[in-house]
């Protein structure tokens, strides 16, 4: 069992990912941006993060950043749908692996594909 660290501004996937990691037998706390999630990441042992990059208040690459400079190996595995032309998408994603995501992830995605990339991010950690 993991401990999983969950920041998105869309509460549905944040029940998605949630429903999907707890039946794999994972322990989920959620935040709905990056500001709260900052704060549950200090107060909490966390073993993995999944964040959205266009949150509210504090993004997820600034998140990111701010975990990577606290931490420089916790695993991050970024998600995004974005909103904008799929070839954007796929270069905002290749953009935050250069700044320092592990794996990223493109909305929308199946919750079996979320489980097999969060094992294979903690089994190699």
């Amino acid at each position: 069992m993991a401990r999983i660290l969950v920041v998105d501004d869309d509460a549905e996937i944040r029940a998605v990912i949630r429903l999907a990691l707890e039946q794999a037998g994972h322990e989920v706390t959620e935040a709905a941006d990056g500001s709260e999630g900052l704060k549950l990441f200090l107060l909490h042992r966390t073993d993995l993060v999944i964040t959205d990059v266009f949150m509210p208040e504090r993004d997820g690459v600034e998140f990111m950043h701010l975990i990577r400079l606290m931490v420089g190996t916790a695993p991050i595995l970024v998600i995004s749908g974005g909103g904008v032309w799929p070839q954007e998408m796929v270069s905002l994603l290749d953009t935050t692996m250069r700044l320092g995501a592990t794996r990223t992830l493109r909305k929308p995605f199946r919750p079996a594909e979320l489980v097999l990339i969060v094992e294979d991010m903690l089994r190699v950690r």
